[in-house]
């Protein structure tokens, strides 16, 4: 097994009063070319809104966009036609393909925080598309969750390329196991909240980990953690 350890302080940061952003990756005003993404993993952003606040309407294009909703209630409007609100536990993709525009803002009356996800496609101009799923913590304990695959189906959400996200939300002490193929996959664990142990690493709230060159990750719940698992092929 071979890893990173992505740190919570050494994260880039962007402070606009109503945004605040924390990228793992080059983003935005934040320039690393060590960090410029993770397998096909390119962006990787934990966002904080403030209530009335947002993005305006802007264009995507062949990119799969992932957020998973951590707190507070943010609205989607995109040129598509789908117009409707999502929360807390609630996870929504689109993928840009041949173009899109979308807008979101934060409907609530509390602070939004969601991780922005951007994985590159497997096809390109595909006709854009748009999907959403609720995955309750009160139905996840001690388990993985699939919220977004590459294989179809009602349980979770869709995505163009070879790739998996699956949330965690263990007790203390316990151990989640999870399988991959060695030989061209690789996984980024985002510890949430709580402390994990990998391969004897000690992963704290917020901290990251890029895993490759193993099939099996053991990962130790050191205390009650919430922690998302991303896993894409290390190269096309």
């Amino acid at each position: 097994m071979r890893l990173k350890v992505f740190k919570a302080n050494e994260r880039g940061q962007k402070n606009i009063g109503w945004l605040q952003s924390n990228f793992v990756f080059s983003f935005s005003s934040y320039c690393n070319p060590e960090r410029s993404g993770f397998g096909l993993l390119r962006t990787f952003n934990d966002d904080f809104v403030a209530a009335g606040k947002g993005f305006g309407l802007h264009a995507h294009q062949n990119m799969e966009i992932i957020s998973v909703m951590l707190a507070g209630k943010m609205n989607h409007k995109d040129s598509m036609g789908y117009s409707e609100v999502v929360e807390q536990d609630w996870v929504q993709i689109m993928s840009g393909g041949s173009g899109l525009r979308h807008e979101e803002y934060n409907v609530g009356q509390e602070q939004v925080n969601f991780l922005q996800i951007w994985i590159e496609p497997k096809l390109q101009n595909i006709t854009p598309r748009y999907q959403r799923r609720a995955f309750p913590e009160a139905q996840r304990k001690n388990q993985l969750t699939t919220i977004v695959s590459n294989e179809e189906g009602q349980a979770h959400c869709w995505i163009n390329q070879n790739a998996k996200l699956s949330l965690g939300y263990f007790e203390a002490g316990q151990q989640a196991e999870y399988s991959l193929n060695p030989l061209n996959k690789c996984l980024f664990v985002f510890n949430i909240a709580g402390t994990l142990n990998i391969h004897e690493n000690e992963i704290g709230p917020r901290d990251a980990v890029g895993i490759w060159d193993t099939a099996q990750l053991p990962i130790q719940c050191t205390t009650e953690c919430r922690f998302l698992i991303i896993e894409t092929p290390i190269n096309h």
